[in-house]
């Protein structure tokens, strides 16, 4: 039976052929894409012609025709549709794709033609991007040890190997922790919940095999619980149990693997010659030292925390006329600060929900891109990799841009939060190639699906990402859609969330699900009006998860992680009633990969440019306005990694920005 992966692709648009596809399929296609990459790369290598542009470099990009493909497909399904087989297939495939980047990037004789073409770059005559990607590949060959011998080189092999291992083993076991637990709620205990949170236990009972309701760790619906249930021991209960995903001891438990993971990692920046990971990670990022991001955060740090510690007192004070005498703990701030939220803004997320139906929020969203970019998008027919999948064609003036995929339902199978991914990435060479984009979210199902702000927010930032790789317009597909710093390629995403707050557009688009009725007017203002309501809160919760990862990896590795995750919580004055965003033992972003290993500031990197880039709309009068909306898709969003960030943001902006803009956009400007 012919391999569905390896055959031709048929479908419209170059889709998977989904329904085809058997879990069974994915191991020997990764080993024919593996056996095809090696031999064309050894054909690179050791061709007797002079090396050239052309026959080095543009015959790396496409050397690994069959493994991108696969890729695309497999690591999308692993993450939004685990089954145990694919599972296991990614413990297989982590040391083994892992050895493959190594031979690569330790292949002598094509770090030698790529060594040639720098020395001889000034005279080749390419044009800018292929300077760009010429200096990427060096410089991804050296930080991957291409110049190291022997004994180093082996062992810097190994490291990497044995870190993909690790990473895989992070987010499996997280899966299974987050996927095993689950609350049932007796019907008493559904007391105080609004419809929405009592409609989505109910659901996730059902598919948890349950008669009845219960709470489960996904964040749509264990944070609701937690801000609406006046069962304080039953919120002691379900926040307990989301802080300590992957620390709940036996095979599933991640402190040890965390302790594993910083340790190799400090001696791969030792070995490639660096005085610790921060250092060698931040190197090629915009910030370049933990010195830089250390002042970015403690910078935000102190005004959030005096604006957190003011709101703990007053969420106390309301614990305490509740007749319990205090203090004030973790698992009370998001009930009581919801009260506070209803007594000072009048805004009751419960009446708020029924105008941000899934459909009305995704109307905006695509509304919002064809008003500024011209993008227009048609639902398309499955089928896709699960029934909870849609499917839109995007276009601009008739012609394909992209296939948009949108994945927005919590369930088992899934890995929590949200993301946004490519199946395939644009590029131009060896031919048009149009991206395939997948957004993942861990929205509570029901009929209808209604979001709460925070998860409207979450639906705009990653359509962000989204709009980043369906604009890609450059030829080489290794600087294309969101291959950019890791510290700027938040900046799209966020940015983009700035829409959803504009008054014409909850004004079109936010109406109630089942009368059609706009927001009435005086709501939205409340609702707007509360923009940084609780901004202490969430900025304390964030900067301190970037600060503990910051410090895991600019000094020595600790041998236990939660010791020194304590030590930096103490030194930093962390407030009592908050936790980490991600403790160490669940923190995903670090240590299920490298993407934000000393990388997790970048949100807050990001922010400082995304207030200040829509504050150029602000400028312009028109938050649609298209003079603005078109260099923005020029200089960002089609440009991918073609520049340095720093000179792609100049040239949209005309500069950099400071602090300020985020102060002001979280509302912290009094308190710094």
């Amino acid at each position: 039976m012919t391999n569905p992966l390896l055959a031709p692709w048929t479908a419209p648009f170059g889709l998977p052929p989904f329904a085809e596809i058997r879990d069974a399929d994915f191991g020997p296609a990764f080993d024919a894409g593996l056996a095809e990459a090696r031999a064309a790369i050894a054909g690179i290598a050791e061709q007797a012609e002079a090396p050239t542009y052309a026959n080095t470099i543009a015959a790396l990009e496409l050397a690994e025709g069959i493994l991108d493909r696969v890729s695309g497909v497999f690591y999308n399904l692993a993450g939004a549709d685990s089954t145990e087989a694919r599972e296991a297939l990614m413990r297989e495939l982590a040391p083994k794709m892992s050895a493959f980047a190594s031979e690569i990037t330790n292949n002598k004789r094509l770090f030698a033609r790529i060594e040639a073409l720098w020395a001889a770059r000034d005279g080749l005559g390419l044009e800018a991007e292929q300077m760009r990607v010429l200096t990427l590949y060096r410089r991804m060959f050296v930080r991957s040890g291409a110049e190291l011998e022997g004994e180093a080189a082996e062992r810097l092999t190994a490291v990497k190997a044995r870190l993909a291992v690790l990473g895989t083993q992070f987010g499996q076991n997280l899966l299974a922790d987050e996927r095993e637990w689950f609350m049932v709620l007796a019907e008493e205990d559904l007391e105080g919940l609004p419809g929405f949170v009592v409609d989505a236990a109910r659901a996730a009972g059902r598919e948890r095999g349950q008669n009845g309701p219960v709470v489960t760790l996904s964040r749509s619906l264990i944070v609701p619980f937690l801000q609406f249930s006046p069962r304080r021991e039953l919120r002691r209960v379900a926040y307990e149990a989301w802080v300590a995903r992957g620390a709940n001891g036996g095979a599933t438990d991640n402190r040890g693997v965390a302790a594993e993971i910083l340790a190799l990692r400090e001696e791969r920046a030792k070995l490639l010659g660096y005085g610790s990971f921060a250092a060698f990670k931040l190197e090629p990022e915009m910030a370049k030292t933990p010195d830089a991001v250390r002042d970015l955060l403690m910078r935000v740090w102190e005004p959030a925390k005096r604006k957190a510690l003011a709101d703990a007192g007053v969420l106390e004070g309301m614990l305490r006329a509740d007749g319990i005498a205090g203090p004030l703990e973790p698992w009370d701030w998001r009930y009581y600060s919801e009260k506070r939220r209803m007594a000072e803004h009048d805004l009751d997320e419960a009446a708020l929900k029924p105008y941000l139906g899934l459909e009305a929020m995704l109307g905006a969203m695509f509304g919002c891109a064809s008003r500024l970019f011209g993008l227009e998008f048609r639902e398309i027919a499955g089928p896709f990799y699960h029934p909870d999948v849609r499917g839109w064609e995007v276009t601009r003036g008739g012609k394909h841009v992209a296939v948009f995929l949108g994945d927005y339902f919590a369930r088992s199978s899934k890995r929590s939060g949200a993301w946004c991914s490519a199946m395939r990435s644009q590029r131009k060479l060896g031919g048009e190639q149009r991206p395939i984009v997948v957004n993942v979210c861990n929205f509570a199902k029901g009929e209808p699906a209604l979001l709460s702000w925070d998860d409207a927010r979450t639906l705009f930032h990653e359509f962000g990402h989204a709009l980043h790789q369906m604009l890609s317009d450059v030829t080489h597909g290794f600087i294309s859609g969101t291959s950019v710093a890791r510290d700027f390629v938040e900046l799209p995403s966020q940015l983009y969330e700035h829409w959803l707050e504009v008054p014409a557009v909850l004004e079109e688009y936010a109406r109630h699900w089942e009368t059609g009725e706009p927001m009435p007017a005086e709501m939205r203002e409340r609702l707007l009006a509360a923009g940084t309501y609780d901004q202490g809160f969430a900025t304390v919760e964030f900067v301190a998860s970037a600060l503990v990862d910051l410090a895991f990896h600019e000094g020595a590795a600790p041998s236990d992680p939660m010791v020194m995750q304590a030590e930096v919580l103490e030194r930093i004055g962390m407030p009592q009633a908050i936790r980490m965003r991600h403790a160490t033992p669940h923190f995903a972003h670090v240590f299920s990969g490298d993407g934000y290993s000393s990388g997790y500031y970048s949100y807050m990197w990001s922010e400082v440019m995304d207030a200040d880039a829509f504050a150029a709309f602000e400028e312009a009068g028109d938050p649609f306005d298209p003079a603005t909306a078109a260099l923005l898709e020029k200089h960002i969003l089609s440009a991918g990694g073609s520049e340095e960030a720093e000179v792609l943001y100049t040239r949209f902006r005309g500069r950099m920005p400071g602090v300020e803009a985020l102060l002001k956009g979280r509302g912290l400007l009094d308190a710094a």
